[in-house]
């Protein structure tokens, strides 16, 4: 059976993906520049949301680092078709909706997920994959010394070349190498530290964890955005670390949670596909912040996310029955 505790943490992940393209990427971010005096409720709002919420990409993919990707024909086959289902669906949906019929061109155009795309962890997750036959056998042979060691000389060189310097291999983030960073985070966890000791410093844990959030939303305050904010900044990789051990310490298990957590990566295709991305999510948000008070719109933000994630649900149901009759010749089971 799945570990729960870390099913619930991607369940977590995804509805803080979520957040983020809520807040940030809708209605942008405030720009302070050290002047936290210019700032009035609505952007100490925006900034602090963005603050808890931006290590969701990190720990989504830190699941997989700690798990290990085993890469198959078939599990290939699976990613790719589950991307275009997702990618023809919003497209045809979306075009009758508001057009009233569908462009052959553009449903052709959205089969090409891995090029034609502007959701980036697509390309991105399916290089990780490639490279992680590799990846796993390189890194479980390392020693624990050994492993510790490039694994803090890859961090140092990808915040000091990428995120402080704005190298183009990593300035932000959203790059292979920022998934290989977090999957290595994830399989040095799982190789070489005890989750009973973890649970005996689940307190301090949770402080640092808190630390690393505060740190973040001040860090904003002084620097840019994009890069108070990068995926890749040290505050936010160590709130991804703390929060990642934090569920390590929990220890349940539930049928719901796991079956939930299958569903979690259809959210992010189907609401950050471009047709329901720019044609209804992103105006929505930015009207309701205009027309509704800050908690009214919190509560609106909220019940919207659960939304999409029941709505995800519903659909990935039917998607894995489909999934499982091609790749498995009519013999349906869930993944």
């Amino acid at each position: 059976m799945r570990q729960s505790n870390l099913e619930l943490l991607r369940i977590v992940s995804m509805m803080m993906v979520l957040v983020v393209h809520a807040d940030g990427a809708s209605l942008g971010l405030p720009e302070p520049s050290g002047d936290i005096g210019s700032l009035d409720s609505r952007d100490v709002w925006r900034l602090a949301v963005e603050a808890i919420a931006i290590i969701g990409v990190n720990c989504f993919t830190i699941i997989s680092g700690y798990f290990g990707i085993r890469l198959r024909w078939r599990s290939i086959a699976s990613f790719l078709l589950q991307c275009v289902f997702y990618a023809v669906l919003t497209q045809v949906v979306v075009g009758i909706c508001r057009h009233g019929h569908i462009s052959p061109a553009d449903i052709g155009k959205s089969c090409l997920v891995l090029t034609h795309t502007d959701l980036w962890y697509v390309p991105a997750y399916f290089c990780l994959m490639l490279l992680s036959p590799m990846l796993n056998a390189g890194l479980d042979s390392l020693s624990r010394r050994d492993y510790t060691v490039m694994l803090t000389l890859f961090v140092a060189f990808n915040l000091w070349c990428g995120w402080w310097w704005g190298g183009r291999f990593n300035p932000t983030g959203y790059t292979p190498v920022q998934l290989i960073l977090v999957y290595m985070l994830g399989r040095y966890i799982r190789l070489h530290i005890d989750v009973e000791t973890l649970r005996l410093q689940r307190v301090q844990i949770a402080a640092l964890y808190a630390m690393s959030v505060a740190a973040i939303f001040f860090t904003a305050i002084l620097l840019p955005s994009n890069q108070a904010f990068a995926y890749n900044s040290p505050a936010v990789l160590l709130a991804t670390v703390s929060f990642f051990a934090l569920f390590l310490t929990f220890d349940f298990k539930s049928r719901l949670v796991n079956y939930a957590a299958r569903s979690s990566f259809a959210v992010y295709l189907i609401h950050k596909a471009p047709p329901v991305w720019t044609g209804f999510m992103k105006p929505a948000v930015r009207s309701l912040w205009c027309d509704l008070s800050l908690t009214r719109f919190t509560l609106a933000m909220l019940g919207l996310c659960v939304a999409i994630y029941l709505t995800a649900m519903l659909i990935d149901s039917l998607r894995r029955r489909l999934s499982d009759l091609i790749l498995h010749g009519g013999a349906c089971r869930s993944r």
